[in-house]
């Protein structure tokens, strides 16, 4: 009888899992990977193409920036949430209080930012446990992972391990390769930097296992077999975190230094969300991991309103400061002044693809109706 596709990635995995790790078995192990991907991207689209209703929740997105709190049930996210925005999320010591997705938002430098409390995640939550899924795709649509844990329960490795297993990656981002497929001429690897991690026979195999038979292949990273592996299926989330450790009022100053020196590369913001220490700083680390940027739009002749700025990715350009404020900007635009970081002197004119930086005073000039 044949395999289920779920019983040959498993099949797989297990390979994988009883393959000892060596020089000679990274070739073996990669084309493993890239075939277990390639199934599981197959059943992704045998359930999506199912049918049938959808239990995931229903969030309208609002604000500038939308922030997920992503923690084991019972860990602050509804007191923490409150504490931020206002909102009323029902608190309760006993675990799955939130049952739903609660907004509440709050301001933060001229930003409104969106927050997201939801039931916390479980163990397998990426294979539906728990309402895993749906909690999950709520997560996959933010700006920003907050992670929340107390000082009783740091198990943080697990929650990362959920949301990667759903396909998202955390403070990272997408490898430098671009695959161009074509009809002929086989599979051709380039790279414009020396891998350490894998080669390109390596790299070309597993390309090739995905099913990708024909393709101008450029490599400009460093990437190792996992990273292939998504470049690959190419429906990864790369997203932002930020870990928050809750409930300091009740530790002791000698467990507070291990929780420090054990999460020391996250750099976690501690808080009593009970009794508000910490917010602000936290307030401060979400805005800065956001990547925010505040512009302050000037009228022709007249002063810039540096009381109620313009916030817009730290990426941004002139064109879409054009289309955040109305169409008629772009269809209309004849040239742009910039003060600030981003110009090489006060006042420089430039185009709609100059990019903009943090604090810019800028002033868009549109054609005149009849022009």
């Amino acid at each position: 009888m044949a395999l289920t596709i779920e019983e040959q990635i498993k099949q797989i995995q297990d390979e994988i899992d009883k393959t000892q790790k060596n020089k000679a078995t990274e070739y073996h192990i990669g084309k493993l990977k890239a075939k277990m991907a390639k199934l599981r991207e197959e059943v992704e689209k045998r359930r999506a193409s199912s049918g049938g209703p959808s239990r995931g929740y229903s969030v309208k997105k609002s604000g500038n920036a939308t922030v997920a709190l992503v923690g084991f049930p019972s860990v602050g996210k509804s007191t923490l949430l409150n504490t931020l925005t206002g909102a009323k999320s029902e608190v309760g010591s006993y675990d799955f209080t939130t049952l739903d997705v609660v907004p509440g938002a709050y301001e933060y430098q001229g930003a409104k930012i969106q927050v997201l409390d939801m039931p916390g995640l479980i163990r397998d939550a990426s294979k539906g446990k728990g309402r895993g899924r749906e909690v999950i795709s709520v997560v996959r649509s933010s700006d920003l992972i907050l992670f929340i844990l107390d000082f009783y329960d740091t198990n943080l490795q697990v929650l990362v391990r959920e949301l990667e297993n759903a396909g998202m990656r955390i403070n990272t981002h997408p490898p430098d390769v671009v695959i161009s497929k074509r009809d002929l001429g086989g599979v051709d690897v380039k790279t414009t930097i020396k891998l350490t991690k894998m080669d390109l026979e390596l790299a070309k195999a597993m390309i090739m296992e995905f099913g990708i038979v024909n393709a101008d292949v450029v490599i400009r990273e460093d990437i190792d077999q996992d990273q292939l592996v998504d470049v690959l299926t190419g429906n990864r989330i790369y997203i932002n975190a930020v870990l928050t450790i809750n409930k300091i009022d009740i530790s002791d100053e000698g467990y507070l230094r291990d929780v420090r020196e054990r999460f020391k590369q996250w750099n976690p913001v501690f808080i009593s969300a009970v009794k508000g220490i910490g917010i602000e700083e936290l307030k401060a680390r979400i805005f800065q991991r956001l990547e925010l940027i505040r512009v302050y739009m000037k009228k022709q002749g007249e002063e810039a309103d540096m009381d109620v700025p313009l916030i817009a990715r730290n990426d941004s350009t002139v064109g879409d400061v054009c289309d955040s404020l109305h169409r008629v900007f772009r269809q209309n635009f004849r040239y742009a002044l910039v003060w600030g970081k981003s110009a090489r002197f006060p006042g420089q004119m430039v185009g709609l693809e100059h990019r903009l930086a943090d604090g810019d005073v800028l002033s868009v000039i549109i054609k005149r109706t009849g022009e």
